[in-house]
């Protein structure tokens, strides 16, 4: 008598286990009370489907020990939550989690159902291939350790997500491949060693004795190959079908359970041919291939993994003792806000923070783009993730874990990279029908030749199914868009949604704002005209009047190691007035110092041009003018010509006045503009360019040009001063430098023309590949060498997006 197999996890029941489970008026019986609790908590969920779409066994359950059960109950605590939840809104947290225990399709559905089902849980999303699952909630209802711990109630286990288990949990997956593709290529060779004497020999040279040893060998050697090295493509086409679509691995399956089921009869009868080499060979070749694929695409997405590897896993952190200050080796997970650490020369910057003692060159390449060393000094803020080149350094941690500018950056990349594109999900649906059109011309081709010619049935029907390859048409957009992504990364270009590049690509006018976007936002002094007095000391009075204020204008006029002036008094009208060595100064717009100076004003001021004025004045005379300009950005006008000279039409919008907009308009030579704009007739100048025919790709800060942001076909914020996690553009450019948008349309082209490079040559191979199958002029091994390649060749094809040269070279 057979012993009865656990209902949840398959595990045989002891006779002695009595913990029935009733589901669709049947009792099951489980093996223990944590399966039969799991079982029940899910059937009374409603969430008993489960058991009839899971392709695999749930593991065994466990109760969860008293220990565990407090260690979850520990992430409730604020500072833990810190170092991995999104504590941003205050309505919502949000956190990535590791699920461990997932197996197939089945189990993702499950917890996506259950885990959304509880009160205040407000999205579930889980990534099948990862197994990282992102949950946002509200606190107010509903506690993270009770999610964890309903996890726990179905059988699965939930962990802060962290890279370094999910990157055990890829290698696990990359060793099976490994171990199924040495598997397939083992049993191969040694099928195809009985094969080819057979091949080679006359009829009637081998005996038959011999010939039929050597077919039930090569049975033997390719059940691994059929039961192991194929099992991921049952698993697949089995997931397809429950779904009720046609998935790219149920040919695959079809092909190699018919050579194989196929052969089983003349093996036994000691009549006909058998196809043992030609399975072993397609599922090697087909292996091999989707091996090299995986990692062709593991590292077109390597961005975000360098990304993350940057922060190290200890620091040096400063601690007060009784005898002074102390240095110790400290895991970055537990900084805090307010720590201190000392980074030393070649180390990484460990967390956000600002320098307190001492003077450094970082390297941010990684996080920007930007090659060139930044000097950085006391009260300078740093970025974690950049790497220290010079000296010491101590910083004072202001940010840590997901609060990071690191952390954020690499959600947004990876947001961009789990989102599938317009293009992929159309090619998605083209691919399914193109499925079921094959098996159709594979059972047509069969007919045909079954009646023609018998013998030859079997082999061209499996090489029809074979040569096929709807993956390389399913991989012609995604492939390309990934790699194309992850290079806008490594030049400081973040895309919240890999559409836009396809949009990007179709752009005819760039429309950019002015102050913070083409300019820096920061006036500086442009020109100073002398009154009276000498400039020297002109300069000096003027440092000292705006040595307090936070004013902007002020900022461009300070001075370090100046001795402010004494009691300064502000001013409503645009100034200050300060007693220097006990005299009374004035300092702002021309209006104030009329209003407020007793100086008489010569006349006319010796200045009519688009710098802002500021006026310096004394009790008895105007002593100087000094004339503030925004900064263009460097490169400005290199990029405007460049993008110019791609035949793109430039436009400059700006609220700033006719003269300052004329002005820096002649600076880059552009000679669409519109000043005193609104952030309404911003909108109005753009919509006019869409109806036009005309297609915007639209520069901005983010803040105040959120509106035609927004209406644009692409929008790309910039990255300074901005969070870049509620950035409203599409795009961030995290180092604002005005190249990346020639770097930005290059690349979109060069991906437009890699996709339909891809797609072409995907429709082409299928055209051409099928006719020449079906009409017997290819063999099996043949179609399955094809297959690969041509699955690899969109893939090694895409990743020439990775090498593609900037924008800015021609």
């Amino acid at each position: 008598m057979s012993q009865a197999a656990c209902f949840h996890c398959t595990e045989p029941v002891a006779e002695t286990a009595k913990f029935p489970v009733n589901y669709r008026e049947q009792t099951h019986p489980c093996c223990c009370a944590g399966c039969q609790a799991i079982a029940q908590t899910i059937i009374d969920s409603g969430l008993g489907r489960y058991y009839d779409d899971r392709t695999d066994a749930a593991t065994q359950a466990n109760p969860l020990p008293a220990e565990v059960l407090e260690q979850i109950r520990l992430y409730d605590d604020e500072a833990m939550q810190r170092n991995f939840v999104d504590q941003s809104g205050e309505a919502s947290r949000e956190a990535h989690l590791l699920l461990e225990g997932i197996t197939c399709a089945a189990c993702i559905w499950l917890n996506e159902q259950h885990i959304g089902r509880l009160q205040g849980v407000q999205l579930v999303s889980i990534n099948y291939t990862t197994h990282r699952a992102r949950i946002r909630w509200n606190p107010a209802q509903i506690k993270l350790s009770e999610i964890l711990e309903a996890i726990a109630a179905i059988g699965y286990r939930a962990t802060p997500y962290d890279h370094a288990r999910a990157e055990a949990a890829w290698q696990k997956r990359h060793k099976q491949a490994q171990f199924r593709l040495w598997t397939a290529g083992l049993s191969m060779m040694q099928v195809m060693m009985f094969a080819v004497p057979v091949y080679l020999a006359e009829p009637g040279d081998i005996a038959p004795q011999w010939l039929l040893m050597m077919n039930w060998a090569s049975m033997l050697l390719t059940l691994p190959v059929v039961l192991y090295s194929s099992w991921p493509f049952y698993q697949s086409a089995w997931r397809d079908l429950k779904a009720r679509r046609a998935g790219m691995d149920l040919p695959v399956t079809v092909g190699v359970l018919a050579a194989f089921i196929a052969s089983l009869p003349p093996l036994l009868s000691g009549r006909g041919e058998v196809y043992f080499d030609s399975v072993t060979m397609f599922v090697f070749l087909l292996l091999g291939g989707r091996y090299l694929e995986m990692r062709a695409r593991q590292r077109a997405g390597a961005a975000t993994e360098r990304l993350v590897k940057l922060i190290p896993a200890f620091t040096h952190r400063l601690s007060e003792t009784a005898d002074g200050q102390r240095l110790e080796e400290y895991p970055v997970s537990q900084l805090r806000p307010g720590d201190r650490v000392v980074c030393r020369p070649g180390e990484i910057i460990p967390a956000d923070g600002v320098i307190i003692e001492g003077q450094t060159e970082v390297n941010e390449a990684l996080l920007t783009g930007e090659s060139t060393p930044i000097c950085k000094a006391v009260d300078d803020e740093v970025t974690g993730g950049a790497s220290n080149l010079l000296s010491p350094i101590t910083i004072r941690v202001s940010e840590v874990g997901d609060h990071t500018r690191l952390a954020a950056i690499v959600r947004l990349l990876d947001r961009a990279m789990q989102h599938k594109p317009r293009l992929a999900q159309l090619a998605d649906r083209i691919s399914g029908w193109f499925v079921l059109i094959l098996l159709l011309v594979a059972a047509a081709t069969w007919w045909f030749w079954h009646l023609h010619d018998p013998i030859h049935a079997l082999p061209i029907t499996v090489a029809v199914l074979v040569i096929s390859c709807p993956c390389a048409l399913s991989l012609a957009t995604p492939a390309a868009l990934v790699a194309a992504t992850g290079h806008l990364a490594t030049h400081g270009i973040l895309s919240h949604r890999p559409d836009s590049l396809e949009d990007t690509a179709q752009i005819t006018d760039i429309v950019f704002d002015k102050t913070g976007t083409l300019t820096l936002g920061q006036p500086a002094l442009q020109e100073q005209i002398m009154l009276h007095g000498s400039p020297h000391h002109a300069r000096e009075l003027a440092a000292a009047l705006e040595a307090t204020s936070s004013h902007p204008l002020a900022k461009a006029l300070q001075q370090e190691g100046c001795t402010p002036a004494q009691d300064i008094t502000y001013l409503p009208g645009g100034g200050l007035t300060g007693l220097i060595d006990g005299e009374p100064y004035w300092i702002g717009h021309p209006d104030f110092i009329r209003a407020n100076c007793p100086a008489p004003e010569p006349a006319p001021l010796p200045y009519g041009g688009t710098g802002t004025v500021v006026v310096l004045a004394s009790a008895t005379h105007w002593l100087a003018l000094f004339i503030l300009q925004d900064q263009l950005r460097e490169n400005a006008a290199a990029a405007i010509s460049r993008l110019q000279q791609l035949g793109l039409n430039v436009h400059l919008l700006s609220g700033d006045n006719r003269q300052t907009v004329e002005h820096v308009a002649g600076l880059l030579g552009i000679s669409k503009h519109r000043a005193a704009a609104s952030p309404e007739q911003k909108l109005d100048y753009v919509q006019k360019l869409q109806q036009s025919g005309r297609r915007v790709l639209m520069l901005g800060d983010g803040v105040n040009d959120a509106p035609v942001l927004a209406a644009a076909e692409v929008s790309m914020a910039m990255g300074s001063g901005v969070d870049i996690s509620h950035a409203a553009g599409d795009m961030v450019l995290l180092n604002n430098q005005l190249t990346g948008v020639v770097t930005l349309l290059a690349l979109a082209r060069k991906t437009r023309s890699i996709i339909r490079q891809n797609l072409a040559w995907a429709l082409l191979y299928n055209a051409a590949a099928i006719p020449l199958a079906a009409c017997g002029y290819v063999t099996p091994w043949i179609a399955s060498a094809g297959m690969a390649a041509s699955s690899l060749l969109v893939v090694m094809n895409a990743l020439r997006l990775t090498r593609a040269r900037t924008g800015m070279q021609k």
